[in-house]
């Protein structure tokens, strides 16, 4: 197991969406602007992400992503393996050249997965609203079609409503 930026970038990513769980599907670009990470990239990272079943995709217009199960099942240890993702007995047979050591790093790695693993989606969304993180509200829908005609309310008007009516109201009274 490996922690690089590109694990970071995912677990930042991943705790975006799952901040905004209810409010449907969260936009790559939205998360791009929020935390200036290259849209690019991200389309990388959810990519694998979705290949290994952590979020779904929805396309169309209000699409984005959004967690494929609930947060309280995924582990920092999921995200993370995800995007950065090397067999370890690929790292322990290139350690087995220095064999005096091989044995500290897969001890040493076997703690740091089980640490991981032990670290929900949900304890990390948790952790950062008792930071005081607050989402933003979500945007109003705009209404787009035939709606009713508004209701004309009659205009009161103080002049007169006819000839002699008005005569009158020109005659200066004494």
């Amino acid at each position: 197991m490996r922690l690089s930026t590109k694990s970071r970038f995912a677990v930042t990513a991943m705790i975006d969406v799952a901040l905004r769980e209810d409010r449907g599907p969260v936009s790559l670009s939205a998360i791009s602007e929020r935390h200036q990470i290259s849209l690019s990239y991200l389309e990388q990272l959810f990519s694998k992400l979705r290949q290994h079943h952590l979020v779904e995709s929805t396309r169309g217009p209000g699409g984005g992503y959004s967690l494929a199960r609930n947060a309280e099942k995924i582990t920092m240890a999921d995200i993370v393996s995800a995007v950065d993702f090397s067999s370890d007995s690929e790292e322990i047979n290139s350690e087995a050249n220095n064999w005096m050591s091989s044995e500290l790093w897969a001890s040493l790695n076997e703690k740091m997965l089980a640490h991981l693993q032990s670290i929900s989606l949900r304890q990390l969304v948790s952790e950062q609203r008792a930071k005081g993180i607050t989402v933003e509200p979500a945007p109003s829908v705009v209404k787009r079609g035939v709606f009713a005609k508004p209701k004309s309310q009659p205009v009161k008007m103080n002049v007169p409503n006819s000839v002699f009516a008005l005569a009158t109201s020109l005659v200066p009274t004494r």
